[in-house]
């Protein structure tokens, strides 16, 4: 990405705050055909407290979604924040000189890695709980409360995926502050 200085961000604090907020992210790869993007809901999993390496990015796809047949590769998860048009009529145009024009306002965070495939049915589980109790809080839908044998035929359907991040960079545009 074109990452001007006065735009990048690349404290991990304010990039994983980011993602956190916004996870659905376009998951990039290169397929047979090309290019291809998939939009998956990621949850972050920042290093332990003290501990060096990377963060994870982590998710579960349906079987069927070709993505999890690229294990190893290389990746790239584009995660988008909140963005607007900005008109020049918010600037002060005669202390300008008439010199602006319209630009558009945006925060992005852009993860690299490799993508690493999980077939493990009790790794899918949780991981579904812990995404369902984020987005639902304490008082909402649980997996326990759809039927066993229909979770088992999900579970059986559903491949994990994990992205150690090797790069992580953000850039969040704002012309009027």
């Amino acid at each position: 990405m074109y990452l001007p200085s006065r735009h990048a961000e690349r404290r991990p604090e304010v990039l994983h705050a980011l993602i956190d907020r916004h996870p659905l992210g376009a998951l990039v790869r290169l397929g047979a055909g090309g290019p291809d993007a998939d939009h998956i809901p990621f949850e972050l999993v920042p290093p332990a407290a003290g501990q060096d390496g990377p963060a994870l990015l982590r998710a579960h796809v349906a079987r069927a979604n070709p993505v999890w047949r690229q294990d190893g590769a290389p990746v790239l998860v584009l995660f988008q924040g909140a963005s607007s048009y900005i008109s020049p009529t918010r600037y002060d145009l005669q202390a300008l000189g008439g010199r602006e024009v319209p630009t558009w306002d945006y925060a992005v965070v852009h993860a690299r890695g490799r993508l690493r495939t999980i077939e493990d049915g009790a790794w899918i589980l949780a991981h579904m709980r812990r995404t369902t109790r984020r987005h639902e809080g304490d008082d909402g839908w649980t997996v326990e409360d759809a039927p066993r044998d229909y979770i088992d035929k999900l579970l059986a359907a559903t491949v994990g995926i994990e992205i150690a991040i090797e790069r992580l960079e953000g850039k969040f545009k704002r012309s009027v502050e």
